[in-house]
This record gives C-alpha cells, structure tokens and sequence, in this order.
C-alpha cells in the first residue's frame, strides 16, 4: 500500500510538471499603459523625510507606504543645476555625454552664450520669442528612453510639460512633444520644432484661461502656525528686499486684470504646479494617453518648488508649506490617474533634477562656515596673477558653467604653452579660499586624477567638446551670486546630489524602502526593462536594486 502511493503520487507530480511545462512560464504583468514621470525640481530628499508625518494619506506617502523609495539616490555630477538633471533622467546618461552642462554655457572658441535648450531654427507657438529662449532639443547629444520608445513603435505618444522650457524639452527628447508655460501670458505653449499649430485640446485649455483663476488669490498656509516649528519663520531680513511672509496674495492688490508680473509670480508658488498638472490632466484626454498597448510616457516636472527655494530656501516656511501644497496637489491628481487611466495601467516615478543648498545665513546661524562670494573678481584675482608670471593679461578669457575657459588665441600669440598656463590657473584656483577642489582639461581627459577629491564627479559633468579648460567647485555651503538668490545649488556635495526616488506601480513594483546607495541615471535602465524596450544608447547606469515585478 505505501509503494502504490508513492507511485501515485510520482504520478500526480508526473503529470503536474507536464501541465506546467505545456502552459509555459506563469505571465508576467502587462506593460504599463502609460509612464507617469514626475519631477520636483529643486526637492532635496531631506525636505521629503523631515515632513514626512505631515503629507496627506495618498500623496508622496502612496510612494512612501505603498511604492518603492530609495533613501540614498543621487546625481554622480557635479554641476548639478535643472537642464544637466532633466538631460540625465531619461537618458540615463551624465553630461559628460549629453551635452547638456548646465542652463546656459559659452562657446569655448567664440565665447557666444549658447542656452542648453536654444534653437534659433524654432519659436514658441502663439508667443514672442527671444534669441535665447528654450525651443528644442538641438543640443541634447543622447537619445532619451521615450526617443527609443518611439523608434520601436511609433503609436507611442512622449510628452513633456514644465513650468519651465528645459524641465518639459529636455525629458522630451527629440521624438516627443514639449509643452512650457508662457510666464508672460499664463498660458502652455510648445514650438515649431514639434508642430505647426497646437491641437485643438490645447488651444480649449488656452481659451479657458486658467491662470487667471489665481488673480488676487492668497497662498494661505495649509497647517496652523505651530505645525511650521521645525522650518526657519517668515520675514528673514536676508530674504532681500522682496521680503516672503505667508499669506502672499498673486497679483499686485493696485491692478486691475492680469498680468505679464502677474503670471510671471506664479511661478514661485503652488499655482504654476497646479496649473502643469491641470494641462497633464487635459495632456491624458486629449492625446488618449494609456489608452491602448503602445506604452505613452507624461513627463511632468513641476518647478514652483525651485523658484521657491531660489527665493527663500528650502529650509524657509515657504518651502516646507509649499511641498505640503504640492503633496496635496499630487494626491488630487493620482485619484485622477486612477479613475481615467485606471489604477493597474501606469506606472508613477518621482525624482527631483537636483537638491538645494542650505541658505549662507541659516547655515551661519548655526555655527557654520558659509557666504557667497563673487565669481567676476575671482576671475580678475586668477588674471592678475596670470599676468604677473605670463606678462600677458586676460589669459582666462571667462567662466563657463563651473569652468575656467583661457584664451587660445592668446595664448598662442605669446607663445605660451597651454597646459602650462592651464596648470598655473588650476593652482590659482585651488588656492582661493573657496574652492574645493579644481581640475584641468588634460587631466580631465586623461583620468589622470582618479580617487582625487570630486574628480569623479567632475568628469561626469566635464565635455570635451562643450566644456571649459579648469573644471572647479565651491567649499561646502559657499555660492556664486547673483544676490537675487537666497540659496541655489550646482555642487557635489550631498544637499544638492541627495534626491529621492519613488515608484508606485502594484503591477510592477514591490512596496518597500531601497537603502543601498543609487543614481539617478539607473532610472531609464529601469523603466526601459519594464517597457520591454532598449535602454537609451548612451545610458551609464543599471537597472536599481530591486525585484520589480511583483510575485
């Protein structure tokens, strides 16, 4: 009796393996419909954990209780301002290859100022354009996840939208479509570069004039006044001349109907995101995004936090109230992701193009070396001494995106030697006060500076074609003016490398906190496996650390 049933059971185990093996391997979730790729541009991942009890149920926190979040990612560059991010999500590449070394540079031989997203060949549908202003993708050398997407089928719809021209162009790539708002008119445009004429979807939301809704609207404070305890109160004497108190009402209380002033305010409050997501919403319906099996990617960066932060810091009431703004903004728009898209069809990703440094006068307040300084009498102090060794004057011709760029032409008129001249400036450089470290363009090239203090970093951020011939960086909590800006950002160092990293997808992801260490350049590798595509050729990262695909 016992050896007929363990025949029977061998059987039964027999028969099951056959089933199994005729039925294949269990089916993997579905593609997602659509991507929703979300931006915050200027978000420091310390602002997300240190008012994490006060976010909204289903806000950042689906991510954070119901999605994957990495708790240590970061940019690998070290010029990290908006256009080097936004070019780096998508196309999982550093600038070193994408061009793209920071908002605005020069051109090392002829010292013209190139904007990262300037195209003279485009302008803005319906608006004025200036010769500097954002209108293509030209100078983006990579292709992005959603220029391979397109390349595999081309019913798969891209686009990107932004308070700003490089937050919407540049994660947009050069086969989708960017959508910017127009801060002299309150409206959305896009260019000739994508299209003739806008859609008609566009030119319905355009009509209904929605940021005029904002006129004399207050930006109230969303908790009471003791709920703000832990950020730096309003009415900073350095805040500057423009002062920043809440409630701030848009609109000067004197005008009578909207204005060019008007709708440029916007963009430093939590209207502007209002207002993106409110276009991201008409973007879904309009171009029946998620709709069918050709995966769609909405890119969406959100950049009142930025203007924020540039003006008060992210350490400001301002900033920890308008993340909760935002925080509540997201969850009204994922309840509508899904309802009209549907829940179990996309898949949501949140990251920021870079942090933000602590303003110069918080981190003194608490005993800490920080200032400012400035860059155009550091580049005077740099020629000075040029001269005095070389008897030439004005060897260093300009700074260019945390570059010292010489004069060639020069320099070869006197007969000098290039790296020796270039050497001379870089131990100039490294011996002002504020500088950290600094680097020339042979030892760039060369990789002769491995290990060295930021090298690595710098590298990824250097272009040979593009770039400046003495790469530098700033001493921990030091900034470059202009003293418009009570804080920015654009170093390596952690507050402005430390950016979160969310994903919220059932289907698709496992809930939990990542803590080993990863940049943002693993993103397009990631969602490129889950779209079943190519990563992007230029892509320098891997897939994050995480098993994916739900059991």
């Amino acid at each position: 009796m016992k050896i007929f049933r363990i025949l029977h059971l061998c059987s039964v185990l027999v028969i099951a393996a056959t089933l199994a093996a005729c039925a294949g391997p269990p089916a993997a979730a579905p593609r997602p419909r659509l991507v929703v790729f979300l931006v915050v541009d200027g978000l420091p991942q310390r602002q997300i954990t240190g008012y994490r009890d006060q976010l909204a149920p289903d806000g950042l926190a689906r991510f954070l209780d119901r999605g994957a979040w990495f708790a240590d990612a970061h940019y690998g560059h070290a010029f990290t301002v908006t256009a080097a991010g936004h070019a780096t999500m998508l196309t999982g590449a550093y600038p070193h290859r994408t061009g793209i070394i920071g908002n605005d540079w020069r051109d090392v031989a002829t010292g013209a100022q190139v904007y990262n997203t300037g195209d003279t060949g485009a302008t803005y549908i319906g608006h004025t354009t200036q010769a500097l202003d954002g209108t293509s993708p030209k100078n983006l050398k990579v292709e992005t996840l959603g220029d391979v997407l397109r390349g595999v089928d081309a019913r798969s719809k891209v686009i990107g939208i932004s308070g700003k021209d490089r937050g919407a162009i540049l994660p947009a790539g050069k086969r989708g479509t960017a959508y910017m708002y127009m801060g002299a008119s309150g409206q959305f445009a896009s260019t000739t570069y994508y299209m003739k004429e806008h859609p008609a979807w566009v030119d319905t939301f355009n009509a209904g004039k929605p940021a005029d809704r904002y006129f004399k609207t207050e930006w109230k404070p969303l908790l009471p006044e003791a709920a703000y305890a832990r950020s730096v109160p309003d009415s900073q004497l350095w805040y500057g001349p423009r002062g920043g108190k809440l409630p701030m009402m848009m609109g000067v209380p004197a005008d009578d109907a909207p204005s060019p002033a008007f709708y440029a305010a916007l963009l430093r409050s939590p209207f502007v995101d209002a207002l993106s997501l409110d276009f991201a919403r008409a973007a879904i319906a309009g171009e029946q995004l998620g709709r069918d099996d050709a995966p769609d990617i909405l890119a969406v960066s959100l950049s009142g936090h930025d203007y924020v932060n540039h003006a008060w810091s992210a350490e400001s009431r301002l900033s920890h109230d308008h993340l909760l703004q935002l925080d509540r903004l997201l969850q009204a728009f994922f309840r509508d992701l899904d309802s009209t898209v549907g829940k179990g069809n996309y898949l949501a990703v949140l990251t920021a193009d870079h942090g933000f440094m602590p303003a110069a006068e918080y981190s003194q307040s608490q005993g800490l070396s920080a200032g400012r300084t400035s860059s155009g009498q550091l580049l005077n102090r740099v020629n000075d001494e040029l001269q005095r060794r070389f008897g030439a004057p004005k060897l260093a011709a300009f700074l260019s995106a945390s570059a010292l760029v010489l004069d060639r032409q020069l320099i070869a008129q006197r007969n000098l030697d290039f790296n020796t001249v270039a050497d001379a400036a870089r131990a100039l450089l490294v011996a002002e006060p504020v500088i950290a470290a600094a680097y020339t363009r042979r030892e760039l090239e060369a990789g002769s500076r491995a290990g060295d203090p930021f090298f690595g970093q710098m590298r990824k951020t250097w272009h040979r074609d593009v770039s400046g011939d003495v790469q530098y960086v700033l001493k921990p909590l030091w900034m470059f003016g202009p003293p418009t800006s009570v804080a920015t950002h654009g170093s390596p160092h952690p507050y402005d490398t430390h950016v979160p990293i969310l994903m919220y997808g059932p289907a698709w992801v496992k809930t939990g906190r990542i803590d080993s260490r990863v940049e943002v350049v693993d993103i397009a590798p990631t969602l490129a496996r889950l779209l079943g595509v190519p990563a992007p050729p230029a892509a320098e990262g891997k897939p994050l650390p995480l098993p994916l695909l739900a059991p």
